[in-house]
């Protein structure tokens, strides 16, 4: 009986099943405990293979999270240059975005990986803050002072405004990841974030005008 041949995938499909597997156990043994090795293990490769794709852990990190974050950012900059009107409704539907990828995405494993890890790795928390919040709280900014202008929103700072807005969310993550695996209740998160952009929006707005 002949020995079955193993199944030969495109040279353009590995960089993806390289991200796959790497993300995998990132989430599951976090940044330290995951070896190249067990990586290209995973994906199927040998370790001299991942190294013709991606040179080093943390260039392979930084890769998972531009796939699964980043790319985030073009849907979210799409919806918010083709909204018009009202900024309350835009808030509301850019929570329910972030609440669908907390529940059906790993994002929530990998936000508890930088937050346990970039002490002793500086390197993936300074990556994380450029490419993830530098690009997450100047987008959030800009909607309230867009609803600022308008008048639509009382003034507030809004730089301190969407760090309060955010922080709730991030909260949502760590329950998440966190505190329901270790027996905490379940958190309903569309729920959760439906009324927390209904909190934030009633929050913002503008009082009657005076007389």
């Amino acid at each position: 009986m002949s020995k079955p041949t193993r199944q030969r995938r495109a040279p353009d499909a590995r960089p993806g099943e390289i991200l796959e597997a790497a993300l995998a156990l990132f989430v599951e043994k976090g940044f330290a405990a995951t070896r190249l090795e067990d990586v290209a293990a995973r994906a199927g490769l040998s370790k001299a293979a991942l190294y013709l794709y991606f040179d080093d852990k943390q260039t392979l990190f930084e890769a998972v999270v531009r796939q699964r974050l980043t790319g985030n950012f073009d849907a979210l900059s799409a919806m918010v240059a083709a909204h018009r009107g009202p900024i309350g409704p835009l808030i509301g539907q850019i929570f329910a975005f972030i609440g669908g990828r907390i529940v059906d995405t790993p994002i929530a494993g990998i936000v508890k990986l930088v937050i346990g890890e970039s002490r002793a790795f500086p390197e993936i928390g300074r990556f994380y803050l450029r490419e993830v919040i530098g690009r997450g709280l100047p987008l959030m900014e800009q909607l309230v002072v867009r609803g600022i202008a308008s008048g639509e929103f009382r003034r507030v700072d809004p730089a301190f405004a969407v760090r309060s807005m955010i922080g709730p969310m991030m909260l949502a993550m760590v329950w998440r990841s966190v505190l329901e695996p270790i027996g905490a209740a379940k958190l309903d998160v569309a729920a959760f974030s439906a009324h927390h952009a209904d909190f934030v929006v009633h929050a913002l707005k503008a009082g009657e005008p005076r007389p």
